[in-house]
């Protein structure tokens, strides 16, 4: 910026003077002065920019989808939910709050929706209830392989269209006119409200979607928006440009003109590297990018984020890991404590225990506190008993190279050198990690090309069952295809009862069984620290829905 030559005249003016008075104490302390004085104006240079009302971002990974439809990863996410809105959406606090839709109600047999007259898409002709109905059937016709089509299964004959069994124009959702939308559910359902504001419920415009002729969301052109921005440019594997709506309903409330994504890097030393030039307002910090923001004294912010992390094995009838006492000493043999305190190292990480977190409540109190799962158990003795077990059981003389996929970030990458260490040491298992980029990963994972694979699950809406069902059998992310018919009753119960202490007692029999079969490792909950420039004001981060969320902010004149 153009103040930055006067602060390199005054520090050397400093030197100077201080050299010229002979004061070694004095001159250490004036270089420590205008060293922090340099930090601050090198974090905020370029990053932020208040005339043009702009701001420069990173994220980790090429969004590997935006088609709504399909959409299932964190990135895609984020940058839908400034693109893109629905019924509803949650505001900084978590609080449900009027999207699309101005008013609505919700009783135990259904929903309805009043649209706003207002919203426009970025064309400036009007959303409509049609939009909506469109993009539902979309999301749930089998072609579409939307492995989030579960989430719209409330909805009457949802499931039944999802396979195959009846055509999508039978589902029971409804444009009673352009702005009334009425849904029907497959039974009695006491949490629709949470679910409209996820990105399976955006709604898209039929007309526009059929032009594209199978491009729908490849690339900017091939996309249309109704949320607070548009996507102006998209340099696949470079940068992304997002600028305000000018026909967003709520566009005044958006102070932001651009948001601008310059840089698209995993690397949590080369984003640092950025905050620190002033290129980015905001980094994650890792391990290793911690101490060195630590060493330049920023303001560390963090915060619980909600996403647990786990082993998920893969239980198809080719692989090893179908094998239950492979599984448990593979278990028993693990240290999640030792993981999170001596290998991650970052503030607010918790070693695992469940599927569900901490923070998810239950009935009368936090739903692991209600049902509680103890401590993960380390015992090297037993788990090679299992692993003897499994030996014999699986017919073999030794055990060949388990694969374990994991994500190329710094974190996925000691995480896996744990296991492969921890595994060795302990039960002479070798492990070959198969370290690949985000997009590929998914592929991977969906394919079923691993033995274990470092998965997560961040909440897609406020209920424990956004985390129980899924590992249900026709849950599409449950990608190790692991079966029970035990848990899938469990998740029925959770889905269709109203009766909270019936439900809540659902999730801890899917919490036991998940355990007892070793159906993952839990290895722990996911804390996020990070640096920002200090100008930049309305930066939410949220546990559920799109995080970060640069859609409210604003930058504060220096």
């Amino acid at each position: 910026m153009a103040d930055r030559p006067f602060w390199q005249s005054m520090r050397a003016l400093a030197l100077l003077a201080a050299a010229a008075l002979g004061g070694l104490l004095l001159l250490m302390l004036i270089i420590a002065y205008f060293a922090d004085l340099t930090i601050v104006d090198d974090a905020s240079r370029g990053a932020v920019d208040f005339e043009n009302r702009s701001i420069s971002i990173v994220i980790e990974q090429e969004p590997p989808q935006m088609d709504s439809t399909r959409a299932t990863d964190a990135v895609s996410g984020m940058l839908l939910g400034h693109l893109m809105e629905g019924l509803l959406r949650y505001d900084g606090e978590g609080n449900l709050q009027p999207g699309v839709a101005e008013s609505w109600t919700v009783t135990p047999e259904g929903a309805v929706f009043k649209l706003r007259e207002n919203a426009r898409w970025s064309d400036g002709k009007p959303v409509t209830a049609h939009d909506f109905v469109f993009s539902w059937r979309k999301v749930l016709e089998p072609e579409t392989a939307s492995q989030y089509s579960f989430i719209l299964y409330p909805i009457k004959n949802a499931e039944a269209i999802n396979l195959g069994a009846m055509p999508s124009e039978m589902l029971a959702v409804t444009a009673e006119d352009d702005l009334t939308l009425s849904v029907a559910f497959e039974q009695p359902l006491a949490f629709f409200d949470r679910l409209v504001a996820f990105t399976s419920y955006y709604p898209i415009r039929e007309d526009f979607y059929l032009s594209r002729d199978g491009r729908y969301g490849a690339d900017a052109e091939d996309l249309l928006f109704n949320g607070a921005f548009v996507m102006t440019k998209w340099v696949h594997g470079a940068e992304i440009t997002m600028q305000k709506n000018p026909y967003y309903w709520n566009k005044d409330s958006i102070w932001l003109e651009r948001i601008e994504v310059p840089f698209i890097t995993p690397d949590s030393n080369t984003q640092l590297n950025l905050f620190k030039d002033g290129k980015v307002a905001m980094v994650q910090l890792s391990p290793d990018t911690l101490k060195n923001a630590l060493q330049n004294r920023w303001p560390i912010r963090r915060f619980a984020e909600g996403t647990v992390f786990f082993i998920e094995f893969n239980h198809r009838p080719e692989r090893l890991t179908r094998n239950l006492n492979l599984r448990k000493a593979l278990y028993y043999a693990t240290d999640t404590a030792e993981l999170v305190y001596r290998v991650i190292k970052l503030p607010g990480f918790l070693p695992g225990a469940s599927l569900f977190p901490t923070w998810i409540k239950g009935e009368h109190d936090f739903l692991r506190r209600e049902y509680p799962v103890g401590a993960h158990p380390v015992n090297v003795e037993l788990a090679r008993e299992h692993l003897e077990k499994a030996r014999r059981e699986l017919g073999l003389d030794e055990f060949p190279p388990l694969v374990l996929l994991v994500g190329d970030t710094p974190t996925s990458l000691k995480q896996a050198e744990y296991f492969q260490n921890t595994f060795k040491r302990h039960l002479g298992l070798d492990i070959r990690i198969d370290a690949q980029i985000f997009k590929q990963r998914l592929e991977k994972m969906t394919l079923g090309q691993f033995d274990l694979v470092a998965a997560g699950w961040a909440p897609d809406f406020d209920d424990p069952l956004t985390y129980g069902d899924l590992f249900a059998s026709w849950n599409k992310n449950n990608r190790g295809f692991f079966r029970s018919e035990a848990l899938d009753a469990q998740v029925r119960i959770a889905q269709g009862s109203l009766d909270q202490a019936m439900r809540m007692r659902a999730f801890g029999e899917i919490q036991r069984i998940l355990l007892d079969e070793v159906a993952i490792i839990p290895n722990y909950e996911r804390g996020r620290v990070f640096v920002a420039d200090p100008r930049l004001e309305g930066l939410i981060r949220r546990t559920i829905g799109p995080d970060p969320d640069y859609s409210r902010a604003r930058i504060r004149e220096r």
